[in-house]
This record gives structure tokens, C-alpha cells and sequence, in this order.
């Protein structure tokens, strides 16, 4: 574990970071069960793959989550239900 030994590993970093890997791995084994048609979404005004809206919605997640941390002075509980609505919006209606 040398490799990672840079930076501090907390349960809460290690958890988002297995997350994003889990998604991945779900979205990698989706796409082979079940190969993606490009398709205009209703939020997105292009015509995109899933993987695409996931990386639309993980980028557009974090500029949203860091307006929140620096403008929104409330509990950051109430940004975990909003990142997984807002994340499975644009990944199933796009």
C-alpha cells in the first residue's frame, strides 16, 4: 500500500472513491449486457450515451456541491439526497 500512502485515507474518502469505482464497474457491465443507442435526452440538448450523461452529471455534481459549500451555509446531509436525484435524472431521462 506504498503506492497510496500520499494521501490521508479517511472511511468517508475511501467510500466515495469505491462508489465512483462501483458505478463504474455497474456502468461497464450495463454497456456489455446491454449495449447504449446515442439519444437526445430532455435536460442535455445533444445526443449522448450513458456513460456520457454519468460524466455530465458527476462534473455538473461537483460544481453543485461546491456552490453549496461555498454559498449555501446548511448541512451538507441535504446535498446527498440532491446529488443521487439529480445524478439519476440525467443518466436515465438525460
Amino acid at each position: 500500500m506504498h503506492w497510496i500512502s500520499w494521501m490521508y485515507w479517511l472511511l468517508p474518502t475511501a467510500l466515495f472513491f469505491g462508489g465512483i469505482a462501483l458505478l463504474l464497474v455497474c456502468m461497464g457491465i450495463w454497456e456489455a449486457v446491454s449495449p447504449t443507442n446515442f439519444r437526445q435526452g430532455y435536460i442535455i440538448p445533444m445526443k449522448t450515451t450513458r456513460g456520457d450523461r454519468l460524466f455530465i452529471s458527476l462534473l455538473s455534481m461537483a460544481y453543485i456541491t461546491w456552490l453549496w459549500v461555498g454559498v449555501i451555509p446548511l448541512t451538507k446531509l441535504i446535498l446527498i439526497p440532491i446529488a443521487v436525484v439529480w445524478i439519476a435524472t440525467l443518466v436515465l431521462i438525460g
